[in-house]
């Protein structure tokens, strides 16, 4: 069964957090311990994150805000980890100068421009304080990866309201589907694999 390793984002993702819910309710996730939550240093979390995805080969990765763009981090720099997928939330942008900016997450640097090996979808809101909705569209577009417009939805946190995210599993299992090995009889007669329709998975 894929593992799916859920990182979180700074100060850690307590209840009511939907990573919290996520990882109490779902028996194949994990919320990771990345050591210190409130004052993270890239090259540890990148390498703590890395030491989980060579325990789990082939799981799926679930980032949200600084958790986002740390897996972001590791599928630039570690192209050679066996990660099936990834889903980055709301990701933070370390170097924005907007009043929500903390010098606590600067030392992540810019984020990164290339593009992934691994399918990606980036779940970004129109008013998310930490990241414009145009960049995390052309963050995306860099990144080859795919853009779900959860609309006005903060943060996508829990002072957003969300807790319990059932939409976010399923945009986890739309991903699971896109990755899955095509069946005998598609490898034999061919045929292109199945596509996810994000239009349905609703928050």
């Amino acid at each position: 069964m894929t593992k799916t390793l859920i990182v979180p984002g700074l100060d850690g993702s307590p209840s009511p957090h939907w990573q919290d819910w996520w990882a109490r309710t779902d028996p194949n996730a994990m919320l990771l311990d990345m050591g210190d939550t409130t004052c993270p240093v890239r090259e540890l979390w990148e390498a703590t994150l890395a030491v989980h995805v060579m325990t789990h080969p082939d799981c799926i990765l679930v980032g949200h805000s600084l958790g986002a763009v740390t897996i972001a981090h590791l599928l630039a720099r570690w192209p050679g980890l066996r990660v099936r997928a990834a889903l980055l939330v709301a990701p933070a942008d370390p170097l924005s100068a907007t009043p929500l900016s903390s010098e606590r997450i600067r030392c992540f640097g810019a984020l990164p421009r290339e593009r992934f090996d691994v399918p990606t979808l980036v779940v970004a809101s129109r008013n998310d304080p930490w990241m414009s909705f145009d960049t995390s569209r052309d963050l995306a577009e860099s990144w080859g990866a795919e853009l779900y417009d959860l609309g006005h939805a903060g943060h996508v946190d829990a002072a957003s309201g969300f807790g319990p995210w059932p939409g976010g599993k399923r945009m986890r299992d739309a991903l699971l589907a896109q990755t899955r090995p095509r069946s005998v009889l598609r490898r034999i007669f061919g045929g292109p694999a199945p596509q996810p329709s994000w239009l349905r998975l609703t928050a």
